[in-house]
């Protein structure tokens, strides 16, 4: 499969950008992945709703210059489905036989803008809990991995 991890904000944390960085270079036998990054818009100190809603949606619009009319995209949400790792590798299988692009997005540290939310094809959650945006990266790709080797008969850790 193919896949891009469209994102907000450049990673900070030297083990964040290794971490990405070995996942791509074990994803790289299944297919073709890689990460695309937009810039953040920082918030100022106590900002109020209005100015938090208008930042997002700055960030949204560098993120749908990204995304193709014919893209599948995924956000990464808290309130979305949760699916096991199999259910995930089922879902690559599935998206992978049409030849669209799949485009994984995750937002900045204030979310996803609702533009964003309906360009969505599919909504994605790994916990109800929040997550750096930058860990997040990780996650994402070690679980992209472990769902190719689930696709494929590898073994995995359970």
């Amino acid at each position: 499969m193919n896949g891009i991890i469209l994102c907000v904000g450049k990673l900070k944390e030297k083990w964040q950008q290794q971490g990405c960085a070995e996942y791509l270079k074990r994803l790289s036998r299944y297919g073709r992945y890689e990460i695309m990054v937009v810039d953040d818009v920082k918030d100022p100190d106590k900002p109020s709703e209005a100015l938090i809603r208008q930042n997002m949606d700055r960030e949204g619009q560098a993120l749908l210059r990204h995304i193709r009319s014919t893209d599948r995209v995924i956000c990464l949400c808290i309130k979305a489905e949760a699916p096991d790792s199999v259910a995930l590798s089922q879902k690559l299988t599935a998206w992978s036989g049409d030849g669209r692009r799949n485009v994984f997005v995750i937002g900045g540290s204030n979310g996803l803008s609702d533009a964003v939310l309906a360009r969505a094809d599919g909504k994605l959650s790994f916990s109800n809990l929040t997550f750096p945006h930058g860990l997040m990266r990780v996650i994402l790709l070690e679980q992209l991995y472990r769902a190719e080797r689930i696709r494929t008969g590898e073994p995995y850790h359970k």
